[in-house]
């Protein structure tokens, strides 16, 4: 093989590794942000716990509530409660309403984060409607609660310990139906004229 064969062949090698790993990169991207954010409450990301806190300490955070719909998602959607103050490391339980007007079967799935972002990390929910994708027949309405705490390390915490205000945010964004539920969907009727 000559010398000019033999650097063409080492070029395209190297072009080839570097499509490999930037591929792999980008795949691996969404999840490493994903586990990251969930790690460090990174973008007002909550945490997720099993159980309560065993520590309840005399300090109060109050905690606000938030709901908003994304656009085309034709859902009412609100807060029962606009507010709660807790001590911190107590178990709260907030409910939200969701209320379809249409006349036809909408699925939802929730997403949230905490402001300010340094109290993600230190908001942890137990139990959430935003868990799992929330499915509404037409003029159903519904309270679905969230179950939290907010980790008393937070006072603590050198950047966040200072906190005492949080607010709990939502935005439903309507989703396709799951396939069982499609087929159980009441069939639009079209107007014969």
């Amino acid at each position: 093989m000559t010398a000019p064969a033999r650097s063409n062949r080492r070029i395209v090698l190297q072009l080839v590794a570097v499509i490999v790993v930037m591929g792999a990169g980008a795949w691996a991207a969404v999840p490493f942000y994903d586990w990251f954010c969930r790690t460090t409450g990174f973008a007002g990301t909550t945490q997720v716990s099993q159980a309560g806190s065993d520590v309840i300490l005399d300090e109060t955070v109050t905690v606000r509530f938030d709901a908003n719909v994304a656009r085309g998602m034709p859902w009412k959607f609100r807060p029962v409660q606009n507010e709660m103050t807790l001590r911190i490391g107590e178990t709260g339980l907030a409910y939200f309403e969701a209320y379809n007007p249409t006349d036809r079967v909408v699925a939802g799935t929730a997403s949230y984060n905490v402001a300010p972002d340094l109290a993600g990390g230190f908001f942890d929910k137990i139990e959430c409607f935003c868990f799992t994708e929330q499915v509404l027949q037409p003029g159903e309405r519904v309270e679905m609660p969230v179950s939290f705490f907010v980790d008393p390390a937070l006072v603590t915490d050198r950047d966040a310990g200072r906190i005492r205000n949080i607010t709990l945010s939502y935005t439903f964004f309507e989703t396709d139906l799951p396939s069982q539920q499609a087929a159980l969907a009441p069939v639009a009727k079209i107007p014969v004229n």
